[in-house]
């Protein structure tokens, strides 16, 4: 995904996107090349055209995925997924909702709290603050999921 990233970059940044990420995803029998694309001001269903039209002809050129495949540009959304270092550290102090792979000892499996801290790369960790508990650090590795809230929880959106 990462030669699908370089060429999407500066397409989305000619066009005044920000790119948020790429994925390919299997769902049921068919496979999806999602390219998310963001701005300050918000994303419609005119920006995602134009970013599928722009980036369209290179990537039928790069031709990086040997099977077939539906093209799909998208927002990432209000309650967006946190996937890169970039994202950890654009969305600090923001609340989060985390889907862990394991429950913890406690059994909890979910957890909602504010993202104070992280450390970068697949081996670093997050710091959670929640609501009368103490920090609480949670390696990544452990995460299936980080996604923004919007929860209303102390210290968290309603600040920025």
């Amino acid at each position: 995904m990462e030669q699908i990233r370089a060429l999407a970059a500066p397409i989305a940044k000619e066009l005044g996107y920000d790119l948020w990420d790429v994925r390919f995803l299997k769902e049921g029998a068919e496979w999806y090349l999602r390219i998310f694309i963001d701005r300050p001001e918000g994303i419609g269903i005119d920006d995602c055209v134009a970013m599928s039209r722009a980036i369209n002809d290179p990537l039928d050129a790069l031709d990086p995925i040997d099977q077939a495949y539906c093209l799909e540009v998208c927002s990432p959304g209000m309650n967006r997924e946190l996937t890169r270092d970039e994202h950890f550290e654009a969305f600090l102090g923001w609340p989060v909702e985390i889907r862990l792979i394991r429950p913890l000892e406690d059994g909890r499996r979910e957890i909602t709290g504010v993202l104070e801290a992280f450390s970068g790369g697949p081996g670093g960790e997050l710091l959670i603050h929640m609501e009368e508990e103490e920090p609480l650090r949670i390696a990544r590795a452990a995460i299936s999921r980080v996604r923004l809230s919007d929860d209303e929880i102390s210290g968290g959106m309603e600040e920025k």
